[in-house]
């Protein structure tokens, strides 16, 4: 571990539990590095994804945005082709763009494929599919509306799903973002897990959350504060809507 983060680990309770916002607070007071660094969401979910109807996945548009550079490969030929081009895809191709990608060209965040592509990219799996890139209906990623997935994937959005260990990884942001920015898109996030929780799922659906920086410790975060921190939120959530987030982290 680097000087840094020795450092940083010292410099707050990493067993406190804390709220959305008292976390995000912490993380920002943690800075210090000679870049502006990511931040991410861990929540680990009592589901096991070895079962089809407990495999939680899906995207969501960050309604403070990503603050990536994000960069998108397209499936398409023709007139869709020509769209996603024009909606700013830097990788566009057929036949063409599956050879240069089963060769090892994989400079892209996004893949996203026109349905008349899939043939093609179906034959992309060994490539695509252990980073996470096969398009999949599910994420939106195949679509007949290229260049409307394109422009959303350029604009926040981004897609979760669960690992084998029943964690969700989730980009935040920058460090640099405001902590009202920061806050806007845990809680959108957040909220979105609650909202798609299996109804196969027993026992307790959020078992640990925490955020970080790139190059920084974890900082726990308490689930029913979280829900909390909704409530003050200027989009705030309907007492039935909380009612349900308070339930979701409790055991059955």
């Amino acid at each position: 571990m680097s000087k840094k983060y020795n450092d940083a680990i010292k410099r707050f309770d990493r067993e406190a539990m804390h709220s959305g916002s008292e976390g995000i607070n912490v993380l920002k007071s943690l800075g210090g590095k000679n870049f502006d660094e990511g931040v991410d969401l861990v929540v680990r979910l009592g589901v096991d994804p070895r079962k089809a109807e407990e495999m939680v996945r899906g995207t969501i548009s960050l309604p403070s945005g990503s603050g990536k550079d994000v960069r998108v490969a397209v499936f398409a030929q023709g007139e869709a082709a020509a769209a996603a081009r024009e909606a700013g895809a830097e990788f566009v191709g057929g036949d063409d763009l599956a050879a240069e990608v089963e060769g090892g060209m994989l400079d892209f965040d996004v893949a996203i494929a026109a349905p008349d592509m899939m043939p093609t990219v179906g034959k992309l799996g060994r490539a695509l599919g252990p980073r996470g890139l096969m398009p999949n209906p599910k994420t939106g990623t195949v679509t007949a509306d290229v260049a409307k997935a394109v422009a959303e994937f350029k604009g926040g959005k981004v897609e979760y799903r669960t690992d084998k260990f029943g964690n969700v990884h989730v980009p935040l942001g920058k460090v640099s973002f405001s902590p009202e920015d920061l806050l806007s898109n845990l809680t959108a996030v957040y909220d979105e897990l609650l909202r798609v929780k299996p109804s196969s799922t027993k026992g307790k659906y959020v078992r640990k959350v925490s955020i970080s920086s790139t190059m920084g410790p974890g900082i726990k975060l308490d689930p029913n504060r979280i829900s909390a921190d909704v409530a003050a939120a200027p989009a705030a959530a309907a007492p039935v809507e909380q009612a349900a987030a308070a339930d979701a982290v409790e055991a059955e």
